[in-house]
Order: structure tokens, then C-alpha cells, then sequence
């Protein structure tokens, strides 16, 4: 059983990889096969769920391009049943966004259903590295 359990998790982890490749090299059919429908988001831009046909749209014309990313050591996957787990990893990022460089790193946790056979991400979530209380922040000015 441990054997099976650590073969779920190494999967999970290369999909995870995957779907970060698929994002870099603007694969816009591998992401969208890995994606759920609709697929839960959050981060700093809020919440949203996004259908297949907006998630295709959004990938033949983003507004990003990433260069690099890594996912750190230290991932972790917890399997809550058969069919649902979680990815929770550290990953550093350099991008050009809107024309202008970008670097960051993030904590980054995903959802993953199997759904006749195949996983696909449910949720996806991004916190910018940093203060847990944004002190590291500008503050508005007022």
C-alpha cells in the first residue's frame, strides 16, 4: 500500500511539473487537458472559477510569458481518498508580465479529482511570498 501511495504522489507531482511546462512553453491543449471544468482560482487578483473555453482564451492570449520556474524541494501530497489530493510546494517564478520582468516566489497548492481515469486540477492557489500581514507592502498613500 505505501508503495501505491508514494507511485500516486510522484504522479501527482510530475502532472503538477507538467502543467507548469504546459504554462511556459504556452501548450495551450496539455494545460487545458490537465485543467478541471470549471477550475477554482485564487490568489492576489481574488477568486474566480474558470470554464475551459475562457481558460483556452485566456492561454492564446496572455498577457505573461514565464521564462523560468522552479518547484523547491519539499513538496508535499496528501491524498484525501482515491480520487482527490492535494500538491503543496514553494516555487520560484521569473516571467515578463505586460512587457516588464518579473521574478517572485509564491507557495502554491493545487486539488487534484480523478475523473474517469485521469487527474485534472480542480484548484489552484498562489500567495506571494512574504509577510503573512502584507507589512512588506507599500501602504496606499492617503
Amino acid at each position: 500500500m505505501a508503495t501505491a501511495t508514494k507511485s500516486v504522489e510522484a504522479e501527482l507531482l510530475d502532472l503538477e511539473r507538467r502543467f507548469w511546462q504546459a504554462l511556459q512553453d504556452q501548450d495551450v491543449e496539455t494545460a487545458a487537458a490537465l485543467t478541471d471544468e470549471p477550475c477554482l482560482l485564487t490568489g492576489a487578483q481574488g477568486v474566480s472559477a474558470i470554464d475551459r473555453k475562457t481558460f483556452v482564451a485566456m492561454m492564446k492570449a496572455p498577457t505573461w510569458k514565464i521564462h523560468r520556474f522552479e518547484i523547491k524541494p519539499g513538496a508535499q501530497v496528501r491524498l484525501l481518498g482515491p480520487d482527490v489530493a492535494i500538491v503543496a510546494y514553494q516555487v520560484h517564478e521569473e516571467l515578463t508580465v505586460d512587457g516588464k520582468p518579473v521574478a517572485f516566489d509564491a507557495a502554491d497548492a493545487s486539488t487534484w479529482v480523478r475523473r474517469d481515469g485521469r487527474w485534472l486540477c480542480a484548484l489552484h492557489t498562489e500567495a506571494i511570498a512574504g509577510d503573512p500581514f502584507g507589512r512588506d507592502r507599500r501602504s496606499p498613500a492617503g
